[in-house]
């Protein structure tokens, strides 16, 4: 009986009706500001990918959070380090600090305090701190 092991912290699927959410807002956010693009390399192949997402800035300090868990891009940047952020009509490349502990915490309470109900539902599928990386965005300059 091969049983494939279970994958610890795998990345969850938003549900539908959030799914539809983001696929219409999406344009919209991009232009408001609301959304950055974060490019970041492969780590199979190096090839730059890019994802849409929410920054969150907490205190003067830039945070990119994962609502499904361990992501693609979660790896991506995990294994790259370094990424570029494109928003507000700019492009800019940063260092990413992974945090935990009280600092992510700050950053999640952030979310729940900014984010409407049907983003905080699909976020608490997975209801540990650990469950949403969190990097920190250091600017290069």
């Amino acid at each position: 009986m091969d049983q494939r092991p279970q994958v610890v912290n795998a990345a969850l699927s938003p549900t539908r009706r959030l799914a539809l959410i983001r696929r219409l807002l999406r344009p919209i956010w991009l232009r408001v500001v609301l959304a950055a693009v974060l490019e970041v390399a492969d780590r199979r192949t190096g090839t730059p990918l890019q994802v849409s997402l929410i920054p969150w800035e907490v205190e003067g300090t830039w945070y990119l959070m994962s609502q499904y868990g361990v992501t693609d891009w979660v790896r991506n940047l995990r294994a790259a380090r370094r990424g570029r952020l494109r928003r507000k009509g700019r492009t800019e490349t940063f260092i990413a600090i992974e945090v935990d502990g009280e600092e992510r915490d700050r950053v999640i309470a952030a979310f729940h305090a900014r984010t409407p109900k049907p983003f905080k539902k699909d976020f608490d599928r997975r209801p540990g701190a650990a469950d949403h990386p969190t990097f920190r965005v250091e600017p290069i300059r």
